[in-house]
């Protein structure tokens, strides 16, 4: 079995990324369609997926989607229909950001204010690495959360615990998460 890992963001790819090079995940880069996650929503506007999905000889691609905006259905073309054999979703709602909130222990602090402004905004006006504020960027991400992945595994951990359910189909990131 292979895994086809489709981020919804490059931010969410270098969550993953970090994930996997510090082997946190519950599959390894050999488990991944083409030893790699892909930045991709569908699989019919990427070309490197499908070449990967032609070459892979097998027929049991379980397809993984992180994201915090899945309301698209994977549209599956029908030459790889009998390929893939599941589809999962990994949902980061409401944004990715909310993860940097939490590790900086501002979430009640955002609570007060989140009817106003976005977990975005938020972490632009009040989280820094080093001297750089949060600028939305994957760099961002892999300068504060490469050096100590412990502190993204706790805050997907507490995203999970704190925020209740997602809908029936979507699964927290935290799932993914190498116990």
């Amino acid at each position: 079995m292979k895994y086809l890992v489709m981020c919804e963001g490059s931010n969410e790819l270098e969550v993953v990324r970090i994930l996997l090079a510090n082997n946190r995940l519950i599959f390894g880069e050999d488990d991944l369609l083409g030893l790699t996650p892909y930045h991709a929503r569908q699989i019919e506007n990427n070309a490197q997926v499908r070449t990967e999905l032609n070459m892979y000889p097998g027929n049991d691609v379980c397809v993984i989607r992180i994201g915090d905006k899945q309301s698209d259905k994977l549209k599956i073309p029908e030459e790889y229909k009998g390929k893939i054999v599941a589809v999962s979703k990994y949902c980061t709602k409401p944004e990715l950001e909310m993860l940097l909130i939490i590790n900086e222990g501002l979430v009640s602090e955002f609570e007060k204010v989140k009817s106003e402004t976005s977990p975005k905004a938020f972490a632009k006006r009040y989280i820094c690495c080093g001297k750089k504020r949060y600028n939305n960027s994957s760099k961002f991400y892999h300068d504060y959360y490469s050096g100590d992945c412990d502190k993204l595994v706790n805050a997907l951990c507490e995203y999970k615990r704190s925020r209740g359910t997602h809908q029936k189909d979507e699964l927290y990131l935290a799932d993914l998460l190498r116990v």
